[in-house]
């Protein structure tokens, strides 16, 4: 509570500009140094902890405000080591200068920039109820195992638009048990068979597909997973997602929501469970307006915007909701005439 009312102390300085919002097209807009975050005492041994983040100029803003609230609440900030996914079809030139923005923002920032190949999706995508989740780095997700070296048994996987308020060690160190290659928070009242169409649960064979897994599914929300890239290479899971886009490409339209019916159509049913609090999912509202949202019930450790509505664009429209003062204060864009003190709030 003491680190939310100081972040609501400083949200109303950090929101008051309006700015542009750096988006994929264009110039980059700038960014400010975080706070230097250093290891304890303590830390002497730590494990090394991978984070995953798509890296564009759609987004940046978000992923560095992720960036900077994961090393704010770490205990061991130094021992956290980032991987940054970035699509192929960037010109060398916005590659050049979304790694500049990096290290503007974080200079020593033990990181690594990978590039996805595009290609990979080309004709396993098809559209959806939002033209964002249609873009080929949104499934670079999926493609982990083969991005990552063989070096990095696991992988915390994070969406660019959240926030984490807790020790990310304590979700990093979730145990996976003896099978499972992927953890997350479900959300077992959803309505499951809502993420798929008529077209699928006529199918027998679609639908069969659900039979004989350790538990009902439920769904999950893949903006948030720590997944074992060893487990994972060793189930052939990126050829059994490819499968149900290609099945929804070429045999019936079976789902309506990007890159999430895949995971669901794979591994829901087999997940490792995840506290809620990991995951304070559809702060941006729905995929059409974006609306205004509260949390939910319970603690929280990460708050996540997704949805429609993004907190950096509706500050800068002016327009902002109640949530969106909890995010303002990570935001490192340079804003003309401010102050660069205000991220004394966070430090």
């Amino acid at each position: 509570m003491r680190v939310l009312a100081v972040v609501l102390l400083a949200a109303a300085c950090a929101a008051a500009a309006s700015v542009a919002s750096g988006g994929g097209g264009g110039e980059l807009p700038e960014f400010r140094e975080a706070p230097a975050f250093r290891n304890g005492a303590a830390c002497a041994g730590a494990p090394t902890i991978h984070i995953a983040m798509t890296l564009d100029g759609t987004y940046l803003r978000g992923s560095l405000a992720g960036v900077l609230s994961v090393l704010r609440h770490a205990a061991c900030p130094e021992s956290i080591a980032f991987h940054f996914v970035a699509s192929s079809t960037s010109p060398a030139r916005r590659l050049a200068a979304l790694r500049r923005a990096l290290a503007a923002a974080f200079p020593t920032l033990p990181a690594t920039v990978h590039r996805f190949d595009a290609r990979l999706v080309r004709g396993k995508i098809s559209s959806s109820v939002r033209r964002a989740l249609d873009q080929p780095l949104n499934y670079a997700r999926i493609y982990l195992a083969d991005l990552l070296p063989r070096s990095v048994p696991r992988v915390l996987y994070l969406d660019s638009d959240l926030l984490v308020v807790d020790d990310v060690a304590r979700l990093w160190a979730t145990d996976l048990g003896p099978e499972a290659a992927l953890a997350a928070p479900e959300y077992c009242h959803a309505n499951f068979t809502s993420y798929f169409t008529d077209a699928f649960w006529r199918h027998p064979e679609y639908a069969a597909v659900f039979a004989n897994r350790t538990r009902a599914p439920c769904y999950f929300n893949t903006g948030v997973m720590v997944i074992d890239l060893d487990r994972w290479r060793a189930g052939g899971y990126t050829a059994k997602l490819e499968y149900w886009m290609e099945v929804q490409k070429q045999e019936a339209r079976i789902y309506e929501l990007g890159s999430l019916p895949p995971f669901l159509l794979v591994f829901a049913g087999e997940v490792k469970a995840v506290e809620h609090r990991w995951n304070q999912h559809g702060l941006g509202g729905d995929n059409v307006a974006g609306q205004c949202r509260e949390l939910h019930p319970g603690p929280v450790s990460l708050l996540h915007w997704s949805g429609k509505g993004k907190p950096w664009l509706r500050l800068d429209a002016g327009r902002p909701c109640p949530l969106d003062a909890l995010w303002a204060p990570y935001d490192l864009l340079r804003r003309r005439g401010a102050r660069d003190d205000l991220l004394a709030a966070v430090a």
